[in-house]
């Protein structure tokens, strides 16, 4: 059907061109990551709920702050959660480990915390795994649109996920009006 020459170019061409297409998605994969993280830097605040567990119904709201980490990709972020008057510093820091993220909630699962043990992120979602002991769970935020993120976190019990905690966030924008002077 083709002759061999046809073929044998093709394959050539294939051999030189397969080293971009193996870089050109890892390329894009990057730049989406880091935009990814980019997009949650700011001020977040919003209510949560804890949805299942002993302390089911349990309402909370968080104040986070949000910055795309210096040295790569990744996010760090600071703040509390408060549950009518007591209030919960909150931190978390998630960095790229190869091809997926590593890190920690609070003080990691050496301390009081969880450790972030496996990610991925698409366009306006990043899934990371959460491991303490023998809790393993997944933490999901997603970004619905430029000033709202869902969080969601489940653990898993025997082969199923069960979400327990679920927050959604607004990004707080200084609303200030500034005018020119003339």
């Amino acid at each position: 059907m083709y002759s061999r020459k046809f073929l044998y170019l093709f394959g050539l061409a294939a051999i030189a061109l397969s080293p971009f297409a193996e870089t050109a998605p890892a390329a894009t994969a990057a730049t989406r990551d880091k935009a990814f993280f980019e997009s949650v830097a700011g001020s977040w605040r919003g209510p949560g709920e804890i949805v299942a567990g002993k302390y089911k119904g349990t309402k909370f709201t968080c104040n986070l702050i949000g910055e795309p980490v210096t040295d790569g990709t990744g996010v760090k972020l600071d703040g509390s959660c408060r549950v009518g008057v007591f209030k919960q510093p909150m931190s978390a820091l998630i960095t790229q480990s190869g091809n997926s993220y590593k890190g920690k909630f609070l003080d990691g699962a050496a301390g009081k915390g969880l450790d972030v043990v496996s990610g991925t992120v698409t366009e306006d979602t990043v899934v990371v795994g959460l491991n303490r002991a023998k809790l393993n769970g997944a933490m999901i935020a997603r970004v619905r649109d430029d000033k709202t993120m869902n969080v969601t976190v489940s653990v898993k019990v025997e082969s199923q996920m069960i979400p327990v905690i679920g927050l959604t966030l607004s990004r707080q924008v200084d609303e200030m009006t500034v005018g020119s002077v003339e």
